[in-house]
């Protein structure tokens, strides 16, 4: 996968391809476009490291990677206005696809409170949290939340994972080479990331663990 990638990351598919994944990961949380982004970012990498001279070889991994950056965001802000518009239009429709999926259940009954009580800032720790861009992007239409409340929250979510995910592939090409090596251990620092996205969105907030200390 890793040469098919290097090979595609020298033409404009690459962008296609991530950017198609990004866009549709909304509505099907199982598609891996995180670890497709790295494993792009990686590839990329490589190609990078094999032009002709330094300065070459800069230029090339600098512009390759900041395209990717700007193809990831803007597909995952698109997503996000595709799905917050159609849940605006169908909240029942899409209340019952929610319950009909496990993941998305589960993941709404974990982050539902907390994005209520946070704001716009746990939009960003959402993006990282498995299944947390699906329950924002849903439950900010479905709640009829306005355009200028969620699409700037959207825009700084999806360009902080584009450009964390494409840096990890990226640095992680570069010391570890064009591998499986270092696409595994970019791939476990974007989960560990999620996972800490996680855990820091279900962490109670000081009035309600006064609350919940004062109950007990």
């Amino acid at each position: 996968m890793l040469e098919l990638l290097g090979a595609l990351a020298e033409t404009p598919w690459i962008y296609v391809i991530v950017g198609v994944s990004v866009l549709l990961d909304v509505f099907l949380p199982v598609l891996p476009s995180g670890v497709l982004v790295i494993t792009a970012a990686t590839a990329a990498a490589g190609s990078a490291a094999g032009a002709v001279g330094e300065a070459t070889q800069g230029h090339a991994g600098f512009a390759d990677m900041f395209a990717l950056v700007m193809c990831a965001a803007t597909a995952s802000v698109m997503g996000d206005m595709v799905a917050y518009r159609l849940a605006w239009r169908g909240g029942d429709r899409f209340d019952r696809a929610i319950a009909r999926s496990r993941r998305l259940t589960a993941a709404q009954a974990r982050l539902g409170t907390a994005l209520l009580r946070g704001g716009g800032p746990l939009v960003v720790l959402a993006r990282f949290a498995p299944a947390g861009r699906s329950v924002v992007s849903l439950g900010a239409g479905v709640m009829h939340r306005r355009v200028a409340e969620f699409l700037p929250w959207s825009a700084l979510a999806g360009l902080t994972w584009a450009a964390y995910s494409v840096s990890l592939g990226y640095f992680g090409g570069q010391w570890l080479g064009a591998s499986w090596l270092s696409t595994a251990v970019s791939v476990f620092a974007l989960f560990a990331a999620g996972a800490g996205a996680g855990f820091l969105m279900r962490r109670p907030t000081e009035p309600e663990a006064e609350a919940q200390a004062q109950a007990c």
